[in-house]
């Protein structure tokens, strides 16, 4: 199981059972849902995916996958994993489309970038992103992310990868 984490205005904790209305809806936004993974899954493999949560990821310990809430609510889902499509560990996270625009994704990402880096002891921190999500690619560029190649996926389309390095103490201040 995951650590709780906290941020200003966010909890990411543990699934429960009870989550399992809130994390359909939320997978099954096509605003949301366009941007993760292969896109929009029925609803009968989301559920699956809320199912594994628990039968695989949880229980056997394969990656720290949480919910988000705000005030008690979900209002989204956050992972970190390592992929090979990375080479390394990637961050993946949704939010609703209604907590869109109040800065609560830039609080998510710091979230799991610090946890990454602290917790985690990682040097580098990445991000996959598709070429056209021009918002999630200001937000990880805000943060300290920065592109590093691309990737052709099977339908012509690019997905970007970014990076975020860890920044060593005194690292880029030379000689006063």
């Amino acid at each position: 199981m995951p650590p709780t984490l906290h941020t200003a205005r966010l909890l990411l904790d543990p699934y429960t059972p009870d989550d399992e209305e809130g994390f359909v809806a939320l997978f099954q936004d096509v605003r949301v849902s366009r941007w993760m993974g292969d896109g929009p899954s029925s609803e009968a493999d989301v559920r699956a995916l809320f199912g594994r949560i628990f039968s695989k990821v949880y229980a056997r310990d394969l990656f720290d996958v949480w919910a988000v809430r705000r005030d008690g609510r979900l209002v989204g889902h956050a992972e970190i994993k390592r992929t090979d499509a990375v080479d390394g560990h990637e961050i993946v996270y949704a939010l609703t489309p209604k907590a869109w625009g109040s800065g609560l994704g830039t609080e998510l990402a710091e979230a799991l970038l610090a946890y990454g880096f602290g917790t985690l002891g990682l040097a580098g921190v990445h991000a996959t992103v598709a070429a056209e999500n021009e918002a999630s690619l200001r937000l990880l560029g805000r943060i300290g992310f920065e592109h590093v190649r691309d990737i052709e996926e099977g339908d012509g389309s690019l997905t970007r990868v970014l990076t975020a390095r860890r920044r060593r103490p005194g690292a880029g201040s030379g000689p006063r």
